[in-house]
């Protein structure tokens, strides 16, 4: 049985048009799950995505989660900086308290703190790789003649420096993440930045001010 030729020509072009709905639908379907990225500033929310393809925004409910992790992710930002501050204020109240300790043991022993300009004192501390000196100041004495004015220089030891630099580190990477969620451009995004850095410093920064009279 013989085929007419418009028939075969017919029946193929519409295996081709079925062949290119289907197709084009597949990707209009993909098209609608596909990331919305852009380098200009956008209001993106549902089919956002942010550092990866993981990271990918299907619903509202995602995206204010998103947002609040991003307040929260700049809230650990300045808690770290606080940290920072008070581990630095731990180590020179340590190192105060030892040299207050060899001001008064060189009182007792009698010795004249004038005629010792540099104390260097690793009593105590020798055992941990501490350094601490303790240099004449050219202030005067207090009205009571007990008190000596003096700087005082101290080097952390290995570890107590190693866990400055991990803090640092923690400080640089947070900062350096949260960069890169800035540079989507996000709208809202940004926003929550900005509320980050606004609760971070109102709730990690919030301490006495020291008040110098002259």
């Amino acid at each position: 049985m013989s085929m007419d030729p418009s028939m075969s020509m017919t029946g193929s072009m519409a295996t081709s048009t079925s062949s290119s709905g289907m197709s084009m639908g597949g990707m209009g379907g993909m098209g609608g799950s596909q990331c919305k990225i852009s380098m200009l500033w956008n209001w993106y929310t549902v089919d956002s995505c942010f550092i990866s393809s993981t990271w990918h925004i299907t619903s509202k409910g995602k995206f204010a989660g998103s947002c609040i992790g991003v307040i929260c992710l700049v809230v650990v930002l300045e808690a770290l900086r606080r940290m920072q501050r008070e581990y630095d204020r731990f180590l020179i109240k340590q190192a105060q308290a030892h040299a207050d300790r060899i001001h008064s043991s060189t009182r007792e022993n009698g010795s004249d703190f004038d005629r010792s300009p540099v104390i260097e004192a690793n009593q105590g501390l020798k055992d941990q790789g501490n350094h601490v000196s303790v240099r004449k100041s050219s202030s005067p004495m207090s009205s009571k003649g007990t008190t000596l004015a003096a700087s005082l220089q101290y080097k952390p030891t290995v570890i107590q420096q190693a866990v400055r630099a991990l803090i640092h580190m923690l400080q640089f990477a947070v900062a350096y993440f949260i960069m890169l969620l800035a540079m989507y451009y996000n709208g809202y995004i940004i926003i929550c930045i900005i509320i980050g850095a606004f609760l971070g410093f109102f709730l990690c920064s919030w301490e006495g001010i020291r008040v110098v009279n002259a």
